[in-house]
Formats: C-alpha cells, sequence, structure tokens
C-alpha cells in the first residue's frame, strides 16, 4: 500500500507541476488590479436636474477628509460634505460643477450628491439651469474670479544676467 500511495503522490505532483507549467503568467499584478479593470467603460447617464431641497454649485476649494467649501449658486458659500457612494469612487476636485442636497437643520453645511462631467455641465448651461457667468472647467476660483498669486516681475529692476 506505501508503494501504490508514493505512486499516487508523484503522478498528482506531476500533474500539478503540468498545470502550473501551463498555465499564462500574470503580467498586471494581484487580486486589485484585476478587479479594477473591468470599470473603465462609461455609461451614459442621464442628466440629473435639482430638486427641491437641492441647489447647484461650484466647488472652491478641497478642505480634506470628504469635504470641500462650494459656492451655491444661489449666493450661498456653504462647507459641502461628499456622500459615502462617491467616496473613492467619483473625484471631485476644485472648479466643478456639482449639486448640493441642502440640509434643513443647518442652512451652511450641504452634501455633495452628484459631480457632473464638463459636458454635463455645459448642456445645464444650455438648458438655463447654471447662471451664465459661470465658468466650467476652472481651477484657479477664488470667490468667483481667477486666482492670482499676487507675483509682480519689475522689467526695470536692472538686474544683468550676464554679472550673475
Amino acid at each position: 500500500t506505501t508503494e501504490a500511495s508514493v505512486a499516487l503522490v508523484a503522478s498528482k505532483s506531476n500533474s500539478t507541476l503540468k498545470a502550473l507549467k501551463d498555465m499564462p503568467k500574470n503580467k498586471l499584478g494581484g487580486n486589485k488590479a484585476k478587479r479594477a479593470k473591468g470599470g473603465q467603460e462609461k455609461a451614459k447617464k442621464e442628466l440629473e436636474f435639482k430638486e427641491d431641497g437641492q441647489e447647484y454649485g461650484q466647488v472652491l476649494k478641497m478642505l480634506g477628509n470628504g469635504r470641500c467649501d462650494v459656492s451655491c449658486f444661489d449666493g450661498t458659500k456653504r462647507l459641502c460634505h461628499i456622500r459615502g457612494k462617491m467616496r473613492k469612487k467619483v473625484w471631485v476636485n476644485q472648479g466643478d460643477i456639482v449639486l448640493v442636497s441642502l440640509r434643513d437643520f443647518q442652512d451652511e453645511k450641504g452634501d455633495i450628491i452628484v459631480k457632473y462631467t464638463p459636458e454635463e455641465a455645459r448642456n445645464l448651461k444650455t438648458y438655463g439651469e447654471l447662471p451664465d457667468g459661470v465658468k466650467i472647467n476652472e481651477t484657479d476660483i477664488v470667490d468667483g474670479e481667477l486666482s492670482d498669486d499676487g507675483v509682480e516681475f519689475d522689467d526695470q529692476a536692472g538686474v544683468d544676467l550676464d554679472a550673475i
């Protein structure tokens, strides 16, 4: 019986070695790389308009921890929280057009529930949902104006580059 079990183990190890030899080489990485591979195609979703209790806004500043300052188009600046379903799936950046769900008990706070792509934001603008002065795809927005860091160069400073 020991000779039969040794022959059985030897035949199993030969078959597993052959099976491992025939398997393709993994060039991508581990489990997470395989999982992330499938979600690249963009599905055409229907444009979501605001309802009562919601307002359009533009992200002024990212604050960290899923929070950001949003200038809503009703004239109010709100501290907004990115909803849990969007966190780590939909990346919200400075200058993005978003749909904010207003809170009944706190007017200065809200929740970001939809991020619009630049194409969707242009469609909202043509439908008259967004004001005309909104800049879409502008990342340097500070209080509705393009930011200026205050650096000015003086041409008459008299610095001779050859002497340096």
